[in-house]
């Protein structure tokens, strides 16, 4: 076994203590980057925070946004899905509407037409 020929004195002032002038200095410079780099951190957190908060927001007015293109997108299916039964009508009426006039020696006269389903404006309206 090989011992180490370092002292080993128990008394405070002695050469193998931990407290060292110098020893001090370097403990309180690592506790100060230690505090430094803790504050940074917390920045950084509270940096995270208020940019998580603004998202928040951001995805909330998102929601609804899309909620209310849902909606839309909703009322235009209902629309396109009746839209077939419309145009059937149209077309039911306009045969029908033909079936109307009676011929008299090659003149058509117009007897009991129904009146217009739909007007298509063919020209913009001019006020």
């Amino acid at each position: 076994m090989a011992y180490s020929s370092r002292p080993t004195s128990m008394l405070p002032g002695a050469s193998g203590s931990s407290m060292r002038p110098g020893s001090q200095s370097q403990q309180s410079s690592a506790l100060s980057a230690r505090i430094a780099a803790k504050k940074a951190e917390l920045e950084n957190l509270r940096q995270l925070r208020d940019l998580s908060g603004t998202l928040a927001i951001q995805m909330q007015a998102l929601d609804n946004k899309i909620s209310t293109l849902k909606d839309g997108t909703e009322a235009i299916a209902c629309v396109l899905s009746n839209w077939d039964n419309v145009l059937r009508a149209i077309t039911l009426a306009s045969s029908k509407a033909g079936g109307l006039y009676e011929s008299k020696s090659d003149k058509k006269e117009n007897l009991h037409l129904p009146s217009t389903l739909v007007r298509i404006p063919a020209e913009p309206h001019e006020e």
